[in-house]
């Protein structure tokens, strides 16, 4: 082949290699097509592609203002002044009434409860059922005061890394209405909390979220990318050392329980029938006749056994130490309850308990918990 035919034939594969590339460029751009969802994310969906491309836009805008309106700021109101602040949301309507859901925390010892509407409108609520181990209460209105109902979602189904965000009245009056964004940072939290005030006495499963959560959050939702409420808000960590790890009720575990909340009913708890203590609670035993050795770390000590229980009845004796109920280990009492309160009145458990270092069973029929 000669020199310049050689120089020729370089120049046409070069100029059909650049017109190639040209043409496949021109076919991928014509065959994506792009659209923009609800929640104001842009989907490009590729014919030569597997799969959607999400690209979110940064802005949960959409999805705010779904849920805005359902949200109230929760003044609970006692010696005819504002004892403390909380947050709420519409959950559902009837033929005459609103229903708001909040924390039983915030509404705890009020003489009135008023609720501040997203337009500055105050409105007096009615407590019609709370629970202290739920931490959750429900307050109806009248149908004409609520503006909008939130859309209830799942939790089950989001995932550690979605998108989150919260709507509340931290700090009070004057920051209602603020929203906080954030991810779902956690899911079946077991987190150690404080009922009666001296000691941590019971475990919630909680979600956990890096999104804000202040004095004020209590009550209100935990809502997903799309506007669906998957959690209320219930507590945070606060410790000097600890920054944005909040925690909020799963809304299913909050909806399993609403209707006994809405009709004012207390829930029914079983007991086993004993008092107890921390197995680290050594003075309180010591006072109590009971000396355990060194080896035994933890589980629940049986102190007294009430007669005619469940306890009665099995082989429990003082000083007994429970360490699982049906095979769910338990460290301490707050534990205990978490496990025991999974069952219902009427139900028969196996307790496994340490005596004299060597570990037995027993089963108990649980009996109806009586607050006296």
């Amino acid at each position: 082949m000669k020199k310049n035919d050689k120089i020729n034939l370089v120049i046409y594969l070069f100029v059909a290699f650049v017109l190639g590339g040209l043409v496949m460029y021109y076919i991928a751009i014509n065959t994506t097509l792009s659209t923009t969802n609800n929640s104001g994310s842009t989907s490009s969906t590729c014919r030569a592609c597997s799969g959607t491309v999400i690209v979110n836009d940064g802005s949960l805008s959409a999805s705010v203002e779904k849920v805005y309106d359902a949200v109230m700021m929760i003044q609970n109101y006692q010696k005819n002044s504002v004892a403390s602040t909380g947050s709420g949301f519409v959950y559902k309507t009837d033929n005459n009434y609103g229903y708001v859901m909040t924390n039983h925390h915030v509404i705890s010892g009020a003489e009135k409860v008023v609720l501040i509407r997203s337009d500055d409108k105050e409105i007096e609520g009615e407590v019609l059922g709370s629970d202290e181990y739920l931490d959750l209460a429900v307050i109806r209105i009248k149908k004409s005061d609520v503006i909008d109902t939130a859309k209830i979602g799942t939790s089950e189904k989001s995932k550690l890394g979605d998108t989150v965000f919260t709507i509340g009245s931290p700090l009070g009056y004057e920051y209602r209405g603020t929203v906080t964004d954030g991810i779902l940072s956690g899911k079946n939290r077991l987190v150690t909390v404080s009922l009666s005030g001296s000691s941590n006495d019971w475990v919630m499963k909680v979600l956990q979220t890096n999104a804000a959560v202040n004095p004020g959050n209590s009550g209100g939702p935990l809502v997903n990318a799309t506007g669906e409420v998957i959690g209320v808000i219930s507590l945070k960590l606060v410790q000097t050392e600890v920054e944005n790890m909040g925690f909020a009720i799963p809304i299913e575990y909050a909806m399993s329980h609403i209707e006994s909340l809405e009709s004012g009913k207390a829930i029914t708890r079983p007991m086993l029938g004993i008092s107890m203590l921390n197995v680290s609670d050594t003075y309180s035993l010591y006072r109590s006749g009971i000396m355990l050795k060194n080896n035994i770390t933890s589980g629940v000590v049986v102190v007294e056994i009430s007669k005619d229980s469940g306890a009665s009845k099995s082989s429990l004796q003082k000083g007994d130490v429970i360490t699982k109920i049906n095979n769910e280990k338990v460290d301490n009492m707050a534990y205990l309850r978490y496990e025991l309160y999974k069952y219902n009145v009427g139900d028969e458990i196996t307790i496994t308990y340490l005596r004299d270092s060597k570990e037995r069973t027993t089963k108990i029929k649980l009996t109806e918990y009586k607050d006296n």
